[in-house]
This record gives C-alpha cells, sequence and structure tokens, in this order.
C-alpha cells in the first residue's frame, strides 16, 4: 500500500482539484493522509466534501510543512510514501509506471514533473537522467549535477523503512527541509530507479511559501541552508560511500547554498559571504569539469560569490 502524505494550509482553492486528480486514478491500494495544519480559510469544509474510507484527516494547529509530514509520517501506514502538494495535482496514469518497481521493493522510485502556471498553461518540463536499478549512492552521483530538481519531495515515492530504519524525519522550525534530508535518504537506499515519465503538475504561484518576497524570510531561508549545509556534511563523514561520492555531495550542497547570495542584498549578502568564507568552501569545488574549475577560481580570488 502507498501512503500519500498531503498537508494543507489555506488551501480551500486547491484541495479539491488535488484530491481529485488522486481519487480519479484507476488504483485502489493506496491511503491519502491529509494534515490540516491551522488553516484559517475553509479548506476543512472542502475537505468534508470527500468523506471516504480512502482519507485519514487530521487536524491541528499550525506548526509548519516539516512537523505536519511528520506528523503524517508517524500516522502512515503505507509499505510506501509519496508526497503531493495541496495545490499541485496528479496525472490520471500516476499509480501505473509503479507498479513494477513497489512489486520489486525498490526503496526509492524517482519520477517527473511538468510547471504549469495558475491557468494551467504548461510553462517547462523538469528534464533529468532516468536509470533503471542502481544503488542510492550511485543514483545520487547520477542525477547530482545534472537534475536541478533533486531534493524536490514530491518527486519520490520511498520506501517507509528507509525512513524508520534511519530515524529520518524533516528538521522542524527550518526552510529546505526536503535539501536537509533527501540526499541523506538517497545516500542510504540499496535501490533506486529513476523513471521517464511526466506524472506530477507542479503549479507555480507567485504566492507560495517559496517565492513569497519577505526580506526576513529570505534571510532565514539563506541561514537555513547553511544550517541543511553544516548538518549534512557532518553526517556524511559517518556514511559508507566513496571518497568520490562524499566529494560530490559537498560540491552539490555548496552549489546549493551559493545560490542564496543572489537573494539577499546590502548587509545581509555580505553577512552570508562571511558565513561562507569561514566554511572555505572554495576547497569543495573539485574539477569536474570546465564549468567547476572556473568556479573555483573565481571563489577563491573572491571576484563573484554566486554562480
Amino acid at each position: 500500500m502507498i501512503s500519500i502524505i498531503i498537508t494543507a494550509y489555506n488551501a480551500e482553492k486547491t484541495i479539491e482539484r488535488c484530491l481529485n486528480s488522486i481519487l480519479e486514478n484507476d488504483y485502489s491500494d493506496y491511503e491519502i493522509i491529509l494534515v490540516n495544519d491551522g488553516s484559517k480559510d475553509n479548506t476543512e469544509k472542502v475537505v468534508e466534501l470527500f468523506a471516504s474510507d480512502k482519507i485519514k484527516y487530521f487536524s491541528k494547529k499550525n506548526t509548519g510543512v516539516a512537523d505536519s509530514r511528520n506528523y503524517a509520517l508517524d500516522r502512515a501506514k503505507g509499505d510506501y510514501i509519496t508526497f503531493v502538494d495541496s495545490d499541485d495535482y496528479v496525472s490520471n496514469n500516476y499509480f501505473k509506471s509503479l507498479e513494477k518497481y513497489l512489486s520489486e521493493s525498490i526503496e526509492i522510485i524517482k519520477r517527473k514533473a511538468v510547471i504549469i502556471d495558475e491557468k494551467n498553461n504548461l510553462k517547462t518540463k523538469i528534464q533529468g537522467p532516468a536509470f533503471e536499478e542502481m544503488s542510492g549512492e550511485k543514483g545520487f552521483n547520477t542525477l547530482c549535477f545534472k537534475d536541478i530538481y533533486l531534493d524536490t519531495l514530491w518527486s519520490y515515492t520511498i520506501k517507509r523503512s528507509l525512513f524508520e530504519d534511519n530515524n529520518f524525519r524533516f528538521e522542524t522550525d527550518h526552510f529546505h527541509e526536503d535539501f536537509g534530508l533527501l540526499p541523506l535518504l538517497i545516500l542510504k537506499a540499496k535501490s533506486m530507479v529513476s523513471l521517464d515519465d511526466y506524472v506530477y503538475n507542479y503549479v507555480q504561484t507567485d504566492g507560495s511559501i517559496m517565492r513569497e518576497k519577505n526580506e526576513a524570510k529570505t534571510v532565514k531561508k539563506a541561514k537555513d541552508a547553511l544550517y541543511h549545509y553544516d548538518n549534512i556534511l557532518k553526517q556524511i563523514e559517518n556514511y559508507n560511500i566513496s571518497k568520490t561520492t562524499k566529494e560530490n555531495v559537498r560540491i552539490y550542497c555548496t552549489n546549493s547554498i551559493l545560490l542564496k547570495v543572489r537573494e539577499l542584498e546590502g548587509n545581509n549578502q555580505k553577512e552570508y559571504i562571511k558565513e561562507l568564507k569561514k566554511r572555505k568552501i572554495y576547497k569543495n569545488i573539485k574539477p569536474r569539469n570546465i564549468k567547476q574549475i572556473i568556479k573555483r577560481i573565481l571563489l577563491f580570488i573572491n571576484i563573484k560569490w554566486y554562480v
């Protein structure tokens, strides 16, 4: 069985489409765990229209998306976990390509998405490598420089035992919780596939949590990215992975925190750059290709601090 986790906050305008897209699939071996994270609108009234034994509905005070996902994980009964955001929706063949790999007990199944705007216009297809079964370590190395959506949670269907056996949960009170967890989770997987099917519709809105223009939040997001960076690099020292993989993790995480420089301004940017200098991040840029050679030179001589 698959546990589909949906967390909702003020989702009255989108949750109906999201739920319908799942329920209209020709598949039955799943449960939906829907956590209403303290919505102040009519989200609960909309969900009540979907009363079904397929939907386990929980309502709690607002504690953020990471804590709500953990809340749902603790209540999930499925052998596999997948996540759908309340403002997105899935295709009518969402489950079809999963069945083969579920029967083979593949631990992580990655699939692709299309980005659409609020008027359902296609903006782009998210590209990235596709491959059949390999270890999570090899999968990470295959994806880390070629898939810019490696750490988007909704791309993955994950065996629940991978969460349980490693005591994995999302970091609460921090933005970028996907970035903080997914690389570690992938590297622990014994088996992984990446499929070339577009089954998820990612709706990009100007008001979404990660696109809202708010200086205080922008600063916190940058600091939280550094927090996850430090934690990931600390954790992988105890992982049974190759030296090359550890280098790739450092490069991947360094690229992620460098992107934050462009989102900051003035003194906030200067302070962030000081934090990067403390970490001597230029040492993490290994010359895998010409772009990375140039990036390392620019970092080292302090000409530019962004990609």
